[in-house]
Parts: C-alpha cells; sequence; structure tokens
C-alpha cells in the first residue's frame, strides 16, 4: 500500500529556499568536535585519522565509517542515544548572528512580499542539528541519521548524506517533495508549476564537499554562497571556488544584521521579488498564447500566418508570392477581412501594387459586401485605377 505524502504547493508569493551547509557553515568546527569527540576519550585530530583509514582500507562511505567508528568508541563510554547526542548539538557554538538570523531574514522577505523558508543539507549529524537552539528554525533537516532501537539506543545508520547525494535535495525543495521517501520527487513538475524553482535556492556552503550542490544551483540560475571564518579570514577555499565557478559570491560567516552576508542575501530577496514579477508576466502570456493555439484549427493558423507575411512583406516579389497562397483560401472572417484591409492600407510594399492585375482582384473579392470605412476607402483607391 502506497503511504500518501505531505507535500508543499506552489504559494501565490515567491518561495526563497536558504539552503546550508552545517559544519563550517554555521558553526565554526565539526559538530562531533563539540564535546562528543572528547567524551569518547580521543582528540580531535587521532579520531578523524581513525574513521578515516577505516574508510579508505574498507571502501567504505567516509560518512558511514564516521558513524560506525562513533558508535564503536562510545561503548562502554557514554550512552549513545537520540537524547545524548542531541545533548551534544545543545553545546555546539555558532558563528556571529545565526542564533536570529533565520526570523529577521524571514520577516524581511515577508515585508518585501516573498516568503523565506531556511533547509539544512549536511553530512553531519541530524540528531546533533536537532539539539542546537536553532533547530525549529529549518523547514527540513536535511543529514545523516541513526536508527534507534525501543530503548532510543543508536543501532545502525538509517540515512546518510554525503556531498553528492545531498542535490536529491534540491530538487525535493524544488518540487515540494520533502519527505526523503516520497517518490513523487521523480515526477514531471512545467517549470511553471515548480514550487520553489532553481532561480529562487541561495546554497551557502563552506567547502569542496558542497560543489555538487553549488553546482546544480549556479547551473540553474540560483545563487550559491561560499563562506569563510570571520576571525580567521582564511579565504583560501572560496578563492578556489570562485576559480572553479561553483560560486557566484563569498563572505565572512558573519550572520549579524548589516553583515557582508546579511546584505548579500537580502539583495537576493529584493532581485527575487521583481524577478518574479516579470515571470508572472511571462507565465501569463505563454498560457494566453497557448489557449489561442489550441483554439485555433490548422486552417485559421495556415491563414494567420500568412496575414503576418503579408503585413510584414518588404518586396514586391514576397507580396505577390504570398498574394497568391491568399487567393488559394475561399472563406475569409470579418476579423480577418478587416486585417486585410489595414495592411493595403499601410502596408507600402502592398499599396504601391494594389494596380495589379493578382492584387486588384484578390481586394476586389474580399470586400464586396463590405461597409466599414476603412473598405470603403480601399474600394475608392481600387476604383481610381
Amino acid at each position: 500500500m502506497n503511504k500518501q505524502y505531505e507535500r508543499k504547493i506552489k504559494e501565490n508569493k515567491p518561495v526563497v529556499a536558504i539552503c546550508y551547509d552545517f559544519d563550517k557553515t554555521l558553526t565554526p568546527d565539526d559538530m562531533q568536535a563539540q564535546g562528543f569527540i572528547q567524551s569518547v576519550g580521543y582528540d580531535v585530530s587521532s579520531f578523524w585519522e581513525k574513521s578515516n583509514g577505516l574508510a579508505e582500507k574498507n571502501d567504505m562511505d567516509q560518512n558511514l565509517a564516521y558513524m560506525y567508528t562513533m558508535l564503536q568508541e562510545s561503548e562502554g563510554k557514554v550512552l549513545f542515544t537520540k537524547k545524548s547526542l542531541k545533548d551534544y548539538g545543545a553545546k555546539i557554538q555558532l558563528f556571529p548572528g545565526v542564533k536570529d538570523w533565520f526570523e529577521r531574514i524571514r520577516a524581511y522577505a515577508k515585508e518585501k512580499g516573498v516568503i523565506v523558508e531556511h533547509y539544512i543539507i549536511s553530512s553531519g549529524l541530524k540528531e546533533m542539528i536537532e539539539g542546537t537552539v536553532v533547530a525549529s528554525s529549518f523547514e527540513r533537516i536535511y543529514a545523516s541519521s541513526f536508527y534507534y532501537n525501543e530503548k532510543n539506543v543508536a543501532e545502525w545508520p538509517a540515512q546518510v548524506v554525503n556531498y553528492t547525494n545531498k542535490t536529491q535535495f534540491l530538487f525535493r525543495i524544488e518540487k515540494g517533495t520533502l519527505d526523503i521517501n516520497d517518490s513523487g520527487i521523480n515526477d514531471y513538475f512545467p517549470t511553471e508549476k515548480l514550487r520553489v524553482p532553481f532561480r529562487n535556492i541561495i546554497y551557502i556552503g563552506d567547502s569542496d564537499t558542497d560543489i555538487p550542490c553549488m553546482k546544480l544551483v549556479n547551473a540553474n540560475g540560483g545563487h550559491s554562497i561560499g563562506v569563510y571564518n570571520p576571525e580567521s579570514q582564511k579565504k583560501d577555499k572560496v578563492f578556489k571556488m570562485m576559480h572553479d565557478k561553483r560560486i557566484k559570491y563569498f563572505a565572512p560567516a558573519d550572520y549579524s544584521d548589516g553583515s557582508e552576508l546579511d546584505t548579500l542575501v537580502k539583495a537576493i530577496i529584493d532581485r527575487t521579488f521583481y524577478n518574479e514579477l516579470l515571470e508572472d508576466i511571462h507565465v501569463k502570456n505563454k498560457t494566453e498564447y497557448e489557449q489561442d493555439e489550441a483554439n485555433c484549427s490548422e486552417e485559421e493558423k495556415k491563414k494567420k500566418s500568412l496575414l503576418i507575411s503579408l503585413e510584414e512583406s518588404s518586396s514586391f516579389k514576397t507580396t505577390h508570392t504570398v498574394i497568391s497562397e491568399l487567393r488559394k483560401i475561399n472563406y475569409w472572417s470579418p476579423y480577418e477581412i478587416e486585417w486585410l484591409i489595414d495592411i493595403a492600407l499601410s502596408n507600402n510594399q502592398v499599396g504601391y501594387i494594389l494596380n495589379d492585375s493578382d492584387v486588384s482582384r484578390f481586394y476586389k473579392s474580399i470586400i464586396d459586401g463590405t461597409n466599414s470605412e476603412k473598405a470603403s476607402e480601399l474600394k475608392k483607391i481600387l476604383e481610381e485605377e
């Protein structure tokens, strides 16, 4: 039996999705290095050396390796439950301004007629992120997580997020199919029906692991931002990402009001509002055209094409050729007749050769019985010849 997943639908206002990596994007260090690693008796470098060594020796995903190492090293030392991981998360330090950033940006966007949603897409641990003071700020937290037994003790990885599969979550956000098991992510959506088109996605990250997401967002008209530690001011990584055309912008990871990053994101929100106004006009025009196209028969489309060709004719040769085709048509609506008369009176390439036998015969045949003011004007011209 297929489960029915709750899906987000397109809003009547533009939606901007701001997607964040977590480690070294919202916090200065890896989340595991801010309490957990020390609690199991390791220094940070030794723990990662062991974890990465395990991955290398066993052709293992590095994220699976660190999760396995956490499980193994916690045995007999610390509780490894959902609650304990959330408790470690509560100790995570955040960059300046992060605590009030999410609500502040949402409020700014609301004033501009834009809806902002915040998402985490991280290879870190979901349970730790859920323990932070900002956890409730996110629409969804996409991150690695554990399966827990009936005692809430972690037993097995439930979800592993690495740098390549991070991109799937951008497509989920785009379509509103946010549940990780919702196969609706594979459904086709017309561009105008997408809830958050890529042009309205902002991705904020700090390193190579964010490159697939940054590249995807960039390629589809969105905004990728590289951040660096405002304390160290080391820009090597963002310079490399800029060189490789992975990011459009970079700024210190300072989320305070009035900071470079704050100003940049607000400018993107401002631009989005006007971009979406133009997009709405485009969709309205496209819909009107498609309705007209659907309501026209093939014969009507052919006539319309010939009328436009006559209207735009810039040579006598073209005019004679088009008139030859027009003479093959047996029925003209009153609207089309008025259009043909307008062309004769306004296009010099037609007007100059009204006395040519083929053109004259055609026009006399279509205005016969037509009593409009313009038809009378054309009749006089034809009678003078």
